[in-house]
């Protein structure tokens, strides 16, 4: 008997993988499943970048190899995606990595910067990925509790309490998953100062802030961010471009070319044609997410009316690709209540508890779903018929 490595009896299969399992042997029996669990956007990049990538398959070397810093133009376009719209200079040289989508980041980020033992900072609720990735490279995570009516930003109070002598990086994602907290250019000054304080490297995952948001920010838009910070960002959610696996981290010199002697072994550089199409995307003007949101907003106004034939309250003014939504009064299981939907009315929703324990007591409505099955979803909350 080959056994596995010990690093993996401290992480179980991610969520999705085991649940998707689960919604497809329903699907197979013939159920209708309606799945508003998953933020893979369904709508189609931009009909340029799809002539982008269609043109770069027939160029010459576009099948060999490519460099493990991606195309000098592709980060020189990452450079003025930061500039243009969040004013932030970059050297495309030496301040950026393409990356084969930010999850990747999640972990060459760890592998560079943490040894056995150290802890990091991760939000609860927050992105599981961050625990788990901690967890495999064989360092603590260490939970800060996040609030409703804190808006979901942290306690510093509670945090300088802490015994902070082992942590060595601090993870947090604004706009937040999964609550669509906007966070601001006033939080980010606090982590900034907290992080120098205590010479935590913080980690800005930042994938949202283009979805159904009026005012995008990154945290290298406060001074003297690079000396402390670095951020992920991703053209997934942009740009509709989830399976295309590409986003990018940013930061000064000396981080990223950590996080490149990480990934130099990891990966032989990302294909030609997906650089080519992700140039196209970085170029278009501010009409496709003003496009884009017509869509979203549409969308999310139709899990609102849903949300409330569920009795669920929520944050009509929180961002991003999801609803983030409070249980009724007297639900004790998130989970419980998801699988009774699952099973009764064939709809697929994400329990809160997936992104830690501050999580009970809420669901996620994902808005990478048709209007049409929306209004499908809240018409079986009014029918009584049978729906198999």
């Amino acid at each position: 008997m080959i056994k596995t490595a010990k690093r993996l009896e401290t992480i179980e299969e991610y969520y999705f993988s085991t649940k998707l399992r689960e919604v497809r042997q329903l699907q197979s029996e013939g159920k209708l499943i309606i799945n508003m669990g998953i933020g893979s956007p369904d709508l189609a990049p931009h009909s340029s970048v799809i002539k982008a990538i269609q043109a770069a398959v027939i160029e010459e070397n576009a099948h060999q190899y490519q460099s493990y810093q991606g195309l000098p133009e592709l980060r020189n376009g990452m450079a003025h995606f930061y500039q243009k719209h969040f004013q932030v200079a970059l050297n495309p040289t030496t301040e950026i990595l393409p990356l084969m989508g930010s999850k990747e980041g999640i972990m060459h980020i760890s592998l560079a910067f943490l040894n056995e033992g150290d802890q990091v900072l991760i939000p609860n609720p927050g992105y599981p990925t961050y625990s788990s990735v901690t967890k495999l490279v064989g360092a603590k995570p260490v939970f800060y509790d996040l609030q409703e009516d804190s808006n979901w930003e942290p306690d510093f109070e509670a945090l300088e309490k802490l015994d902070l002598s082992k942590v060595k990086l601090m993870w947090v994602s604004y706009p937040h998953m999964p609550t669509g907290a906007t966070g601001s250019l006033t939080l980010f000054k606090k982590l900034i100062t907290f992080a120098r304080k205590h010479q935590i490297l913080l980690i800005n995952d930042n994938p949202y802030s283009f979805v159904l948001n009026d005012n995008p920010i990154s945290i290298l838009q406060i001074e003297g961010a690079k000396e402390i910070a670095i951020e992920l960002n991703s053209l997934s959610k942009t740009f509709n471009m989830a399976g295309w696996r590409i986003g990018w981290v940013s930061g000064k010199v000396e981080f990223i070319e950590a996080i490149l002697k990480v990934k130099s072994n990891m990966d032989s550089g990302m294909f030609y044609g997906i650089q080519k199409g992700a140039i196209a995307a970085l170029q278009l003007d501010n009409s496709w997410f003003v496009e884009l949101n017509k869509v979203y907003a549409s969308r999310r106004a139709l899990i609102f009316e849903l949300a409330e034939q569920l009795h669920c309250t929520f944050d009509r003014k929180s961002v991003g690709l999801f609803v983030w939504a409070k249980l009724p009064d007297g639900v004790e299981s998130s989970e419980q209540f998801i699988d009774d939907i699952l099973y009764n009315k064939h709809i697929f929703i994400t329990p809160g508890t997936i992104f830690g324990s501050q999580g009970e007591g809420y669901v996620r409505f994902s808005l990478c779903v048709t209007a049409e099955k929306i209004k499908e979803a809240i018409e079986r909350f009014h029918s009584t018929k049978d729906n198999r």
